[in-house]
């Protein structure tokens, strides 16, 4: 399980790693071009039911802390879903990665 630090925030948003290893490149891409959004997600089960939306600034300190030392395989699919709600009114939604199903002959 990854963490997400913002800001002065002490206690960190907690996102598998997989799913944080792919927002940190749309996040990185955004804040690089010095983009302002937001990023909403769904309270993991077990936390109180409910959803989180963060203003994301690029003046404001973030840090990505993975649990895994390797870097995972990253899938362009899921990339490209998150930048393209990134680019939305909504902001970045954390959405399930789609993975693509291979079909036997």
């Amino acid at each position: 399980m990854g963490s997400l630090y913002y800001g002065d925030a002490q206690d960190p948003i907690q996102i598998e790693d997989r799913a944080l290893a792919h927002l940190k490149v749309v996040i990185a891409t955004k804040l690089r071009r010095n983009e302002s959004f937001t990023l909403s997600w769904r309270h993991p089960e077990g936390d109180t039911p409910g959803r989180s939306t963060l203003w994301l600034h690029p003046s404001i300190p973030l840090r990505f802390v993975f649990q895994d030392p390797e870097t995972p395989e990253l899938s362009r699919t899921w990339i490209e879903d998150l930048a393209h709600s990134a680019n939305s009114s909504g902001g970045i939604t954390l959405v399930e990665e789609h993975l693509e199903s291979v079909l036997a002959s």
